[in-house]
């Protein structure tokens, strides 16, 4: 490196964003991750004995990943090669690919692939690096704040040791903070930038445990704040609010977050908490999810988990789906948080649902034999003379429209798949259908008969 790209990337590191400027620059500043990287755990042990395996760090945004990455290619003495995959593609690979091979060749150095985001690459831009992580050629360290299950191909995934990592304690925000504040090299020393106990607190409560939003904020603060006669900068509660302007809720729409929060909400619902439903609903609303997906999803609640246990719920929740519908947000999310706490305090009964599953799986493991005659309609003289409609008896001659004859196949004539709960309205439905008891067969009856048939739940 010569004088004028020595003073160039001087220059570019004192410029760069505090959250650049704070990296730790050695393992024994990285904190925050110990389970991973502390003393006497896995990362550390793997650098004291001299092997550095490939990786895909994943975890929350402001974690460390990259950080990690960098530290461990210091530690163990490799070259390390950066790329995002949101911008880099199977060319760059082949490049990074080329030197490497001609650094090890020449020199014996073994080179370490850094790839952010690395769930954006598609298939084969994930097989194009499977060869160089089976031939050493490369150490693969990737990045992904997604489910790597969902995100990375199997192959390269059978390649790789995840590695999870965990969003920041308030802790460890606040040591990141302190340092900040006092580094005078990197940090705002210069610039005697102190906070009020209440203005830290709040810091470290906004960051939601990421570290580069806690920097990022704290150095808008402090750069927009007047220094005082003494030249000290303190910052206030005010101050920080005006940087943050709002708390930035962490949620996708397509990601794990997603699944993990309507999965929160409907088991929230089904154990009738309606505190734990709200904050789930909310959580996702306020982190940009689509309404309508959630209305859908309070659908399925009210027929999975309430069915005629409470039959208003279903209308309830329709009702909120066609309030979201016309009136958009906010005001519709209230008409969601209205059928949600409905759900919580509605009895439950998933009755109808194990019933149905258990149809589902007869439909599909029995033979289907044809419909039995008395059922089907004679609508012409053929269909008269094969015996169609011989026996059937008209339910509104009877007495409380009540008959019995079999309605199911002949191999299916005892089955009797769905069972009224003796929750809220269901109680009422069990009795109106007493007379079947009866005939209830023992072998299909029983509780652990339904659980086996039931349909599997829509995917979270």
């Amino acid at each position: 490196m010569d004088l004028f790209s020595h003073a160039a990337n001087a220059e570019q590191t004192r410029s760069a964003p505090l959250a650049a400027r704070m990296r730790p620059q050695t393992l024994a500043e990285f904190v925050g991750q110990e389970r991973i990287a502390g003393a006497g755990r896995l990362l550390q042990r793997a650098l004291n004995q001299g092997t550095l395996f490939s990786m895909i760090l994943w975890g929350p945004p402001g974690t460390g990943k990259t950080t990690l990455a960098r530290l461990l290619a210091q530690a163990s003495h490799a070259h390390f090669e950066q790329m995002s995959a949101v911008s880099a593609g199977v060319a760059d690979l082949r490049r990074v690919v080329k030197d490497a091979q001609q650094r090890q060749g020449m020199y014996g150095e073994r080179t370490v692939l850094f790839i952010d985001e690395i769930h954006r690459w598609n298939k084969a831009q994930q097989d194009a690096i499977l060869p160089h992580v089976e031939d050493g050629t490369l150490t693969l360290i990737g990045a992904t704040t997604e489910n790597p299950s969902f995100e990375v191909n199997g192959a390269l995934l059978s390649r790789c040791r995840v590695i999870t990592l965990e969003a920041l304690s308030d802790e460890a925000i606040g040591v990141i903070i302190d340092r900040a504040l006092t580094d005078v090299e990197r940090g705002l020393g210069e610039l005697q930038v102190s906070l009020t106990e209440d203005a830290r607190a709040l810091l470290i409560n906004l960051a939601n445990g990421d570290a580069r939003a806690a920097l990022n904020a704290l150095e808008v603060a402090a750069l927009s704040a007047a220094p005082a006669e003494d030249a000290q900068r303190v910052l206030t509660v005010e101050a920080i609010v005006e940087a943050y302007q709002r708390r930035h809720v962490q949620h996708d729409k397509g990601g794990e977050l997603h699944y993990d929060a309507i999965s929160a909400l409907h088991k929230s619902v089904r154990d009738s908490d309606p505190d734990g439903a709200l904050y789930w609903l909310g959580r996702m609303l306020q982190g940009g999810e689509d309404p309508l997906y959630v209305a859908r999803r309070v659908v399925r609640m009210a027929v999975e988990d309430i069915g005629l246990a409470d039959p208003l719920a279903l209308p309830q929740c329709v009702a909120a789906q066609q309030a979201v519908h016309f009136l958009g947000q906010p005001e519709g999310d209230i008409a969601l948080a209205q059928a949600v706490v409905y759900l919580c305090q509605a009895p439950k009964s998933n009755a109808v649902y194990r019933a149905y599953g258990a149809v589902l799986q007869d439909v599909e493991q029995t033979r289907n034999d044809p419909v039995p005659l008395h059922l089907r309609n004679a609508v012409t003289g053929l269909m008269r003379g094969l015996g169609y409609g011989q026996g059937y008896q008209y339910a509104h001659d009877y007495a409380d429209a009540h008959v019995e004859q079999t309605h199911l196949p002949p191999n299916l004539a005892d089955r009797r798949y769905y069972l009224p709960t003796d929750h809220g309205f269901e109680a009422k439905v069990a009795a109106r259908l007493a007379w079947r008891t009866a005939h209830v067969p023992p072998d299909n009856s029983s509780e652990a008969q339904q659980a086996e048939t039931s349909p599997q739940p829509e995917q979270s």
